[in-house]
């Protein structure tokens, strides 16, 4: 081999190294910027992470990934959530008036001190608070609860808990066989 070639050989391999160890660089550069962009907000820290690892690159590079945050910005906002989350859940869960410990929404009496938490509608049988007049779910109101600004003809007038009542129990009764008819007629009335 001619020693001219060989030196041209060298000379090439060295420029293909000197330029793959120049690329690796710059994008070493770039991705501790991406990456510390992904985990922090501060501008003057971001400037001082790329420039270690361009001053320092691959010792730089191990300094940076010791340093860095653990988390992304991304991650600290879902790991937020997911706290805020579990702290709302803990807060919103009912407790007993009675005993202060934790009760389900279903449940009409605390287990343990056997306080009344609900009542059922009469209406619809969904569970309605204690204090409450009227079913938020149909619309009735309570039975023996004050109804205020009504006329004398709307106070007489039976609620509609009532009436519907009345209506559930007239199919019931035609199941019933009929009670012997009686041999005494029926009084005739003086109005006519």
């Amino acid at each position: 081999m001619d020693p001219l070639t060989s030196n041209n050989l060298i000379l090439g391999v060295a420029a293909w190294v000197i330029a793959f160890v120049v690329v690796f660089w710059i994008s070493l550069m770039i991705w501790a910027y991406r990456d510390i962009r992904s985990r922090l907000r501060d501008p003057l820290i971001r400037v001082l992470a790329v420039m270690i690892v361009a001053l320092l690159f691959l010792p730089g590079l191990v300094i940076y990934l010791i340093l860095r945050p653990q988390r992304t910005l991304e991650e600290e906002y879902q790991h937020t959530l997911e706290e805020e989350a579990l702290l709302q859940s803990i807060e919103e869960s009912p407790l007993c008036p009675g005993c202060g410990r934790r009760i389900r929404d279903a449940w009409m009496v605390c287990p343990n001190c056997h306080t009344r938490l609900r009542k059922p509608c009469h209406q619809c049988g969904k569970l309605m608070d204690i204090p409450w007049n009227l079913c938020p779910f149909c619309g009735t109101p309570a039975p023996g609860m004050r109804r205020e600004n009504i006329t004398m003809d709307e106070a007489l007038r039976p609620l509609p808990v009532e009436q519907d009542l009345e209506t559930e129990l007239e199919p019931q009764s035609e199941l019933l066989p009929e009670p012997e008819s009686d041999p005494t007629p029926p009084a005739e009335s003086d109005s006519e």
